[in-house]
């Protein structure tokens, strides 16, 4: 039942039509002077308990019930997580070190054995500011604290995507899955759930018995819904059956599981269209809209890769979203990796932008 329309209105009416016909009931008079006040006391009653009613279940609850409803199934939002980078200096740097870029900070956190250069050094090195802005700067780091021989820093390399907060439908839904899939032992569900929860992963497909007996393959997609970097990879497979004894039980991974991890394949897609310009414009114009919308769409998949069997990449969301760039009057003729049909990747395959040209 929802009381929206008890209004403060509709409960003076109703209180009105109960005092007989001949005593004055006009705005100002006795009658109404006495009841206005309780209709509004009521109103604001009926109101509080909309809310309380739109609180309660799990379908409508505000993100605070949510949480509170969800609790009772030993479920949380997903935290915000750090980003982990790549930094190159030309010296070694002390662990604990901290730089900035832009308006973010970092701190070295360890040294990246196997990625040195001749002219560099690499340490890992962790934003220290969580969420996903934590994925988007690159280059010159400029150290908070004096460092002797110090003469470049770059930050180069994303190895673990960090996350914003989980959203609030994303949890809804999770609440509601919790529901209909029993997690237990190491069938599916426990393992969907226990990978997603780590930090880097935005899904995983499980294909259990894919080696024989006892083996289960997880293929992950990272929390910026891109191909895992090896780090992620070696964290993930660490975290869930340690390569040196698996099968033994010492990860998350139950006795007698052989896990593999793997990460999802990026396949690179070349866009070519027929544009019909606006007077004035050209593709130099249109180029980065269409950029953008490419990276858009191709993302827009990633965030679906795990509850779909393969994607499907399709010329006409392609043409739509051109369609709705400025400067474009029609779009024709186009090619995905030179073909005009629609391009069906793999199980374990995620688009990226090759090049874009109109």
């Amino acid at each position: 039942m929802a009381y929206e329309d008890q209004t403060y209105e509709e409960i003076m009416r109703r209180v009105l039509s109960r005092v007989p016909s001949n005593i004055d009931k006009r705005e100002g008079s006795l009658i109404w002077d006495a009841t206005a006040p309780m209709s509004v006391e009521h109103a604001i009653l009926y109101a509080a308990i909309d809310f309380i009613l739109r609180a309660t279940f799990a379908d409508t609850a505000p993100r605070e019930y949510l949480i509170r409803r969800a609790a009772e199934r030993g479920l949380a939002p997903y935290p915000a997580t750090f980003a982990v980078l790549q930094a190159d200096f030309n010296t070694e740097v002390p662990i604990g070190s901290r730089f900035s870029l832009g308006r973010l900070n970092y701190i070295i956190t360890e040294r990246l054995a196997g990625h040195d250069t001749p002219i560099t050094v690499a340490f890992r090195v962790r934003c220290e500011t969580a969420g996903r802005i934590g994925n988007t700067l690159f280059g010159s780091l400029i150290p908070i604290q004096y460092i002797d021989g110090l003469t470049n820093a770059e930050l180069v390399e994303l190895l673990i995507p960090g996350d914003d907060e989980e959203d609030t439908e994303h949890f809804r839904q999770r609440y509601f899955d919790s529901l209909s899939s029993q997690a237990f032992g190491g069938n599916i569900a426990d393992y969907k759930t226990k990978v997603n929860a780590l930090d880097g992963v935005g899904g995983v497909k499980v294909y259990p018995v894919w080696n024989g007996g006892g083996t289960v393959k997880l293929v992950i997609i990272a929390s910026d819904y891109s191909a895992p970097t090896p780090e992620l990879i070696d964290i993930v497979q660490t975290a869930i059956d340690p390569v040196q004894n698996q099968g033994h039980g010492f990860g998350i991974a139950p006795i007698g599981h052989v896990v593999t991890v793997a990460g999802v394949m990026s396949v690179s897609i070349d866009v070519a269209v027929d544009i019909t310009y606006q007077d004035g414009w050209s593709w130099a114009d249109v180029a980065p809209y269409a950029i953008q919308v490419v990276d858009g769409y191709f993302k827009e998949l990633g965030t679906e890769w795990e509850d779909n069997a393969a994607l499907i990449v399709r010329v006409s969301q392609i043409e739509t979203r051109f369609l709705s760039l400025p400067g474009i009057v029609d779009v024709a003729n186009t090619t995905l990796n030179g073909s005009t049909q629609n391009l069906f990747l793999g199980a374990d395959e995620i688009p990226v932008r090759g090049d874009v040209s109109g």
